[in-house]
């Protein structure tokens, strides 16, 4: 599913204009996006999961094929974790 699909299917469902979804949609994800890329901040959605903020350490990675070693600083990447109800939901 897309955003498109999503923005559809909100549209099709609250019958709200799709100009006005698509626009909570965006301002939905920019916010997720601040918190966790600017301010650092992990995104508790109840029942759905948790989008927090991971911190990779500092490793040594080779280039095998010029035979030389480099190093990879360490750096945040985002993750998320499902809410044990969304899992369940799954199962």
């Amino acid at each position: 599913m897309t955003k498109a699909d999503i923005i559809s299917k909100i549209t099709e469902d609250t019958g709200l204009p799709k100009k006005d979804v698509a626009a909570t949609v965006e301002a939905f994800m920019e916010e997720i996006r601040v918190s966790m890329a600017e301010k650092k901040e992990n995104v508790f959605l109840r029942g759905f999961g948790t989008f927090h903020v991971k911190r990779r350490a500092q490793k040594t990675a080779r280039n095998i094929s010029k035979n030389t070693t480099m190093v990879i600083e360490a750096h945040d990447i985002p993750a998320f974790k499902p809410a044990k109800s969304f899992l369940a939901k799954m199962k």
